[in-house]
């Protein structure tokens, strides 16, 4: 098996297969592949071994069904593009310290037979802060090798112990499972209601490594949510109104 991430800005991870190997990812993550790559879904892949499993795994924001593909008869590719501009890069994974991993429920791209997904985190933190969908960690463990991608620009931080980052949560991309996890509050009240960033803050702290994004999906809906046509329409209304206001005081 032999992998290598293509472009810089939209990156593109291409996994060559020889025959009798195989990788998963969750369902509707496939950009291309060779002929000789054969495609099979099912829920069985990933941690996903009984019903159980897959309410775990859906519960990390994971995907219910998991497509795992083959190369048989001759070697193959197969190829995953990002999503939004950032980065897709391997990890090592291993039923030990330091080598599992807990990322932002879309971090994981695909992995060998031997990692499995599940939910690390959940929880709620109020309607429109993150469309109503409060906030989940995906993790990482089992054993071999996964690829996982995050967005924007990324920068890690090596944590010593005791040492805390506070991130908003939306930028959280992934971190060791030595890393501890928890979800603060912003202090002072003014903070609160004027500050504009939300109330509730993500608490890393070491030992361990944490990758952060600079562009989150949330962050970018909510940017490009004053240019979609219901947003246009209400700025168009408020604009006439407005206008008829001004040609009634002025005459014009």
């Amino acid at each position: 098996m032999q992998d290598r991430i293509i472009g810089t800005t939209m990156p593109v991870l291409e996994i060559t297969l020889d025959p009798g190997e195989a990788i998963f990812s969750e369902s509707g993550e496939l950009s291309w592949m060779t002929q000789s790559i054969v495609m099979q879904t099912s829920t069985q892949m990933g941690g996903g071994g009984g019903v159980g499993g897959v309410f775990k795994r859906a519960l990390g924001g994971s995907s219910i069904f998991m497509s795992e593909y083959s190369a048989q008869g001759a070697p193959g590719m197969v190829a995953f593009a990002a999503r939004l501009p950032g980065m897709i890069f391997p990890l090592e994974v291993a039923p030990q310290p330091g080598m599992g991993f807990l990322g932002h429920r879309h971090s994981f791209v695909c992995g060998v037979h031997g990692v499995q997904l599940s939910v690390g985190f959940q929880q709620s933190l109020g309607a429109g802060l993150f469309g109503g969908d409060g906030f989940r960690l995906e993790k990482i463990s089992g054993q071999g090798k996964a690829w996982c991608e995050l967005s924007g620009e990324v920068l890690t931080y090596d944590l010593k112990p005791g040492e805390s980052l506070r991130v908003h949560p939306a930028h959280v991309g992934l971190f060791q499972d030595t890393v501890q996890f928890t979800i603060t509050t912003v202090k002072g009240i003014k903070n609160k209601i004027f500050g504009g960033d939300g109330i509730f803050l993500a608490l890393l702290t070491g030992p361990g490594r944490v990758w952060l994004q600079s562009l989150p999906l949330q962050k970018l809906a909510q940017s490009l949510s004053e240019f979609s046509p219901g947003q246009a329409v209400e700025a168009g209304a408020a604009g006439a109104v407005t206008g008829g206001v001004m040609r009634g005081i002025f005459g014009g």
